[in-house]
């Protein structure tokens, strides 16, 4: 199973704290992926060994875009993938296509975030290295997807035909993290579980029985 530890913008993981925290993963289990806060990607990167992804990444290529994303300046930093279309940035199908392709051109794995089955479904066809099946409504509640909807976990890897299948939102315990694992999950999403707590070694840990 693969830890996917998403920083968002959280005031706990900017510049030293989002390292800190990086490295106690890292400490714990080697399964891990750290998406950081977009100014910190190069510095996490260049500290780490675990896999670093950045948290979004826009089609352009080389040129005049000025507040842009360029996929090349991602991989120059360090970073190894980027997450697309997580629920709290989302993208037209179109868009979504583009920027996988331009992963693939440069070597970036593409780890696209669907919010259901509908769009899994059209996601399966681009190739992408990684799916991420969240449900939006429950992305940073209380309750998981893995005790709250496990048919849809279930559906999702048959859906994927082949493609890893990870799965998100509400993740915040290791029974979590077994469910998912039981119902053919590679891996999981979590955020707020890990960055928010008082205690994220203490978190980490629990997880990594079942990583």
């Amino acid at each position: 199973m693969i830890l996917v530890v998403n920083f968002k913008t959280y005031e706990q993981s900017i510049g030293e704290r989002g390292l800190k925290l990086a490295k106690t993963l890292e400490g714990i289990t080697k399964n891990a992926i750290v998406c950081p806060q977009m100014p910190d990607l190069r510095y996490i990167a260049n500290h780490v060994d675990i896999p670093v992804y950045a948290q979004h990444i826009d089609s352009i290529k080389p040129g005049s875009h000025t507040g842009w994303i360029l996929p090349e300046a991602i991989k120059e930093s360090g970073c190894e993938g980027t997450l697309i279309n997580h629920s709290e940035h989302t993208l037209s199908i179109n868009e979504i296509k583009e920027r996988v392709e331009r992963c693939r051109d440069i070597g970036l794995k593409s780890m696209v975030c669907v919010p259901d089955i509908e769009t899994e479904e059209r996601v399966v066809d681009m190739e992408p290295d990684f799916i991420a099946i969240e449900p939006p409504e429950l992305i940073g509640g209380n309750v998981s997807v893995a005790t709250a909807k496990p048919e849809l976990i279930e559906k999702a890897v048959e859906v994927s035909r082949g493609i890893p299948l990870l799965c998100g939102a509400g993740i915040n315990s290791a029974e979590d993290i077994k469910i998912a694992k039981e119902l053919g999950a590679i891996g999981v999403l979590v955020a707020s579980a890990i960055v928010k707590s008082k205690n994220p070694k203490s978190v980490i840990e629990s997880f990594a029985e079942y990583l």
